[in-house]
């Protein structure tokens, strides 16, 4: 896979359909930190992107034009997220970058690196200390639609399910990359 980091050929899809279960519910989209929302941190993400597609059951104002989408039926996990989001793009990228849209550290230099790993390979994926797998990637377009399962797989599957068959660079997180807000804990760390 031959990847120019400047030009086309790259998109993204940010994740912010959850249920934010342990925020009350809240529509983690809209949540501020220092002035801005998770939205806005995770579309700079995509600065790259030749477009943007969040997959959420609403809709925040954005600095930049994404279109927005939700998975039918609404909430129906991370696989129905991405994929909803693939369908929705007007272009056809080579690679697609994926995002959760409560990892505001993660930034555009965390998403050449991902790009860069992803080299010859079907994609990467950022890793914690612990060598998890977080929400935050990069993934072959083409290779993508080879794994796809039906639409009514496609929801409550496991992220790792879809990815298992894929040969994926792990990405060590450098920084706060990896952390994600979860809970007001987690966004009151963060802010402080």
């Amino acid at each position: 896979m031959d990847l120019d980091l400047t030009a086309g050929g790259f998109c993204g899809v940010v994740l912010a359909g959850g249920t934010a279960a342990r925020m009350d519910g809240v529509d983690k989209a809209s949540v501020e930190l220092a002035g801005r929302s998770l939205l806005d941190y995770a579309v700079d993400a995509f600065v790259d992107a030749d477009e943007v597609v969040v997959v959420c059951p609403g809709t925040v104002r954005t600095a930049r034009p994404v279109t927005f989408v939700v998975e039918d039926p609404p909430r129906g996990g991370p696989v129905a997220g991405l994929l909803t989001g693939v369908d929705a793009l007007l272009r056809r990228p080579r690679l697609v970058g994926v995002l959760a849209v409560d990892m505001p550290r993660v930034t555009a230099t965390t998403m050449r690196r991902l790009r860069e790993a992803a080299a010859g390979r079907d994609g990467a994926f950022l890793v914690d200390g612990d060598g998890r797998r977080q929400l935050a990637g990069v993934l072959d377009a083409a290779r993508l639609d080879v794994v796809r399962p039906g639409l009514e797989a496609q929801h409550g599957m496991a992220l790792h399910r879809l990815l298992a068959p894929l040969d994926l660079a792990e990405v060590a997180a450098t920084g706060e990359e990896a952390v994600d807000v979860d809970s007001w804990a987690d966004l009151r760390d963060l802010r402080g």
